[in-house]
């Protein structure tokens, strides 16, 4: 008999199955995709980690520890629930994990990063409340590849020597439980489809399995794939009327069923009305996935405009509070909103999220990082290529044109060439000095003092209006769904708990499906790299146990 059954070969999945075999368990992992999709949403990923007090962070003159860390996870956090117990204790026991042997570690089995550390997910209202207070964003060299690279080259050694057993194809239905404990799997397996890695693939039936084990493993990941159940959870007290449109980050697999046949099994689920969205969506002219969305990662730059053309205030600037921007553009009763920037800004600030829309950095290849960023005219091929082709774009060379444009694309909601013009201007007149009463132009020069941002990532403070920085650029941006927060309860080993807060006994779960941890160690806000650190430390922890 198969000792640990793990369904689901994402990250969560490679890392439980690896730790597990590493202990002599024989493991079979399961996933109703095929094997081209081995490493599931973390392949696409730009590959960023949530690490404290690195070489990379010293190097740059970050000065950061396990105590500040904590701070800002804890009021980005505002655990407020009887039900936040078990997520707060795997919060606290990542935060020692991401300030000690995360990165040893992880460098020891090959991964290594790029030398700027990122600062992502800022916060920009109080020291105890919401963000990050230095950068901790660590990208991986080879972005998403790159994360689980390390991680599939062990499982295929495990293979190799006949400890891991891989099922492709095979769709989990339902848990056999007996006597109270979980005990197998069964479901269906699926017609072969050798559809490129993301392609919707043919849930046609061949046949049925059943198979048992001393521990099942659940890494299957969250809900972002299936809207409907998106809005179904969505906090409209908090957060306000969901989005009749979306576009969507996450292939449609994505799609939370294992999670509701555990939960039919008896399993608790917490907290699944904390989710993470994004308000800088487009739509991708190349889609892989349906409804396929890429989020733009802002400089702090861009003037940032509600879809009513009111430019919207601190601390809902680029890059600051996910969450709170995206109450703020749904407060208006629509669902968009408009980026207004110039060539420099564009050509300085705009990346796009994903393995694929990085192809530099993915290569892992210094000499491609310096062609595409540092030595190249106009902003990075990717972003030029949906500069040109994407939807969301307007490109003009006087700000008439461009509201004009912007009308065009939103007819519905049209906004005020003169409102527009005056918002830029009072911006622009505070530019002359090195003081001024804007808060984004403030924040503008605060990034430029880190040197990452200066080098790689905030362009000099300069005019919107003036005609030597254009053409000027609109961009329209659309809510993109991403993470759950919330899941399968789980304690800080990954076992799954019942209902009624007891052990569900032969049953774990690790990565997006547990919250990443707990039932949801980000509590209401996640702090960027955060995601792949809590499927590697998941999925650690319940390879270590089962």
């Amino acid at each position: 008999m198969t000792d640990v059954i793990v369904v689901g070969s994402g990250l969560a999945g490679l890392v439980a199955a690896q730790e597990a075999a590493s202990r002599g368990k024989q493991v079979l992992l399961l996933d109703q995709e095929g094997e081209q999709s081995l490493g599931g949403q973390a392949y696409w990923s730009l590959g960023g980690l949530f690490m404290v007090n690195t070489p990379e962070q010293r190097r740059m003159g970050i000065k950061d520890t396990h105590a500040l860390a904590s701070s800002d996870w804890m009021g980005s956090a505002q655990f407020d629930r009887p039900e936040d117990s078990n997520p707060r204790k795997v919060a606290e026991a990542y935060l020692e994990f991401a300030a000690g042997e995360m990165r040893p570690w992880l460098h020891s089995i090959g991964m290594r990063w790029f030398p700027v550390v990122g600062w992502a997910e800022r916060g920009g209202e109080m020291a105890h409340g919401h963000g990050n207070s230095v950068p901790r964003f660590h990208v991986a060299w080879g972005t998403g590849p790159g994360v689980v690279a390390p991680f599939e080259r062990l499982v295929r050694q495990y293979a190799d020597a006949g400890t891991i057993t891989f099922g492709f194809r095979h769709k989990v239905t339902d848990l056999l439980v007996q006597a109270g404990v979980v005990v197998g799997v069964s479901g269906d397996i699926l017609a072969d489809d050798n559809a490129s890695r993301g392609k919707s693939t043919n849930r046609e039936i061949l046949g049925q399995f059943e198979h048992r084990a001393q521990a099942v493993i659940i890494t299957t990941g969250g809900i972002g794939g299936d809207h409907e159940m998106v809005r179904r959870f969505w906090p409209t007290d908090r957060l306000g009327k969901a989005p009749k449109r979306m576009v969507a980050g996450v292939p449609d697999y994505v799609d939370g069923q294992m999670q509701r046949v555990a939960e039919g099994a008896g399993a608790g689920v917490i907290n699944g009305d904390r989710m993470w969205h994004y308000t800088e969506g487009l739509a991708n002219w190349a889609p892989i996935w349906p409804n396929h969305g890429i989020r733009i990662l802002p400089g702090p730059s861009s003037m940032w405009f509600d879809a009513l053309g009111v430019r919207m205030e601190a601390p809902y600037l680029p890059g600051f509070d996910s969450l709170g921007t995206l109450k703020r553009i749904l407060s208006t009763g629509h669902e968009h909103s408009w980026f207004i920037l110039t060539q420099k800004i564009i050509e300085k600030e705009f990346a796009l999220s994903g393995s694929e829309q990085n192809p530099d950095l993915t290569s892992g290849k210094w000499l491609e990082v310096l062609k595409g960023r540092l030595m190249s005219k106009g902003a990075p091929a990717p972003v030029e290529a949906f500069k040109q082709h994407g939807e969301d774009f307007v490109v003009a060379d006087s700000l008439e044109m461009l509201v004009d444009g912007m009308n065009q694309l939103a007819p519905d909601v049209p906004v005020k060439f003169e409102r527009i013009r005056d918002q830029i201007a009072a911006r622009d007149a505070q530019i002359d000095n090195e003081y001024c009463k804007d808060a984004q132009v403030t924040a503008i020069r605060g990034a430029r003092q880190y040197k990452g941002d200066r080098l790689i990532r905030t362009a000099k403070p300069h005019r919107i209006l003036d005609v030597e920085n254009g053409p000027l650029i609109a961009v329209r941006l659309n809510i993109l769904t991403r993470k759950s927060l919330g899941g399968l309860h789980t304690d800080v080993t990954g076992q799954v708990l019942r209902s009624d807060c007891q052990p569900f006994e032969g049953l774990f779960a690790a990565g997006e499906v547990a919250g990443f941890g707990g039932g949801g160690y980000h509590g209401y806000n996640a702090l960027e790299g955060t995601f792949l650190g809590g499927c590697i430390f998941s999925g650690r922890a319940v390879g270590r146990v089962v």
